[in-house]
């Protein structure tokens, strides 16, 4: 029998503007089990093409920077063939950026102030698909979709799916995992999986807070 190897530790791209954050990001990350720092960009533009260059699994990704912000150089990089996942990792919780970047297909949102552990866990988990959130940003983020009238569009887009996924796609913005979703829905993990690409697909979203926020902007204020 061959010996048991480790896993391929997590390549990530840090994107800031400011050299100490990078530096800070850099010291507690690169003690940190799973984790390589593949590279540094200082805005965007040089993201994008260091993206393609080095080809991080998790890009952590400043907002507000000069020449390319982090909006739109999340844009470009999930465009890509096979992107990374990109985590945003700023100071401003209720920055107008932030809902931007995530409708561009940012994988989660921490603050610049998070526990180096639970960075560590957000880098890990945005790498294996699942989405990362500092938990006032969540609450914020739901709260500003809800605060408003319901949204015409929002609803039509969800009007394509088929009962169960509405059901699906609702268990989702409220929070359940797809194994909490299996057991409530008796369904099998792997169901649920091929459910949720479907609902993806059909209402044009690319991840699970995009459909959190389309679901909640579909239903309006309480």
């Amino acid at each position: 029998m061959g010996d048991v190897t480790d896993p391929a530790p997590v390549r990530v791209l840090l994107v800031d503007d400011e050299p100490l954050i990078r530096a800070g990001l850099r010291l507690i990350l690169e003690g940190a089990p799973g984790i390589e720092i593949v590279g540094e960009a200082d805005d965007g533009e040089a993201a994008v093409t260091l993206v393609s260059d080095l080809a991080p699994a998790v890009v952590l990704m400043d907002v507000r920077m000069p020449r390319c912000d982090g909006v739109e150089a999340t844009r470009r990089i999930r465009a890509l063939p096979d992107p990374p996942a990109v985590v945003i990792l700023t100071a401003f919780e209720t920055d107008d950026f932030v809902l931007g970047a995530l409708t561009a297909g940012a994988a989660g949102f921490l603050l610049k102030h998070t526990a180096p552990a639970d960075l560590v866990a957000g880098i890990h988990q945005a790498a294996a698909g699942s989405m990362t959130f500092s938990p006032s940003v969540l609450r914020r983020l739901v709260s500003r979709a809800t605060n408003r009238p319901a949204n015409d569009g929002a609803t039509a887009r969800l009007g394509a799916l088929s009962e169960r996924e509405r059901e699906i796609a609702a268990l989702v913005a409220d929070g359940r995992t797809n194994a909490q979703i299996a057991a409530e829905l008796f369904l099998s993990l792997p169901t649920i999986k091929t459910h949720l690409a479907r609902v993806f697909e059909k209402v044009s979203v690319t991840n699970r807070v995009q459909l959190a926020l389309l679901v909640h902007q579909a239903a309006g204020a309480p």
